[in-house]
């Protein structure tokens, strides 16, 4: 599928890409600030990966995507795309995945209750001058609902969420600004 087609089959079956303002900042982010290597957690359809690596020929993405069914159409989505040199995409829960290689940017797009857990999993794989950006951080606005106007789901969501926004303002050794841009985007330097 191109570009266009995978907006609208994401929209037609309701699976969770970049809002097209997100998607333009962060490809703008790695344009300005000369990103070539990005981990991705969470790739869903391939989306915001192909967008990525659209940005220069030397941006280089390792996604992971824990769903085999989205996973196998990602794959197809990167080969339609002629990304599959620059796009390594593994099926593979983010927790178990274990790698010594380094990262310009570590963007963080997965399951919204294992931001933390990946944040201090992957740490470790940022270069020195490196950013971790975290996408969904406002959660369509529900970070700030009260718990009366949500599902319990939503509030088990939200809840993690805001725990994970307080963890970066706490955390001493980044530097994180949020910006309220589609649906609410992290990003943390280390100082």
């Amino acid at each position: 599928m191109t570009i266009e087609q995978i907006e609208k089959y994401a929209k037609d079956n309701n699976i969770p890409i970049m809002q097209e303002e997100g998607i333009n900042f962060l490809t703008n982010f790695i344009k300005k600030n000369n990103i070539v290597s990005i981990l991705e957690i969470g790739s869903a359809i391939g989306y915001s990966a192909i967008k990525m690596a659209n940005v220069s020929t030397n941006v280089n993405v390792v996604t992971i995507e824990r769903d085999a069914e989205r996973y196998r159409l990602a794959v197809s989505n990167i080969e339609d795309n002629d990304l599959s040199s620059r796009i390594t995409i593994l099926n593979i829960d983010a927790l178990n995945f274990n790698t010594n290689d380094k990262f310009d940017l570590i963007f963080v797009d997965g399951a919204k209750g294992k931001y933390i857990d990946f944040f201090l999993l992957f740490e470790k794989n940022l270069k020195s001058n490196g950013y971790i950006i975290t996408d969904n951080i406002n959660f369509h606005g529900l970070t700030n609902m009260n718990s009366n106007e949500m599902t319990k789901n939503q509030y088990k969501i939200a809840t993690k969420i805001n725990l994970y926004r307080q963890f970066l303002i706490d955390n001493k050794d980044y530097e994180t600004i949020f910006h309220n841009i589609g649906d609410g985007i992290a990003i943390s330097k280390k100082r």
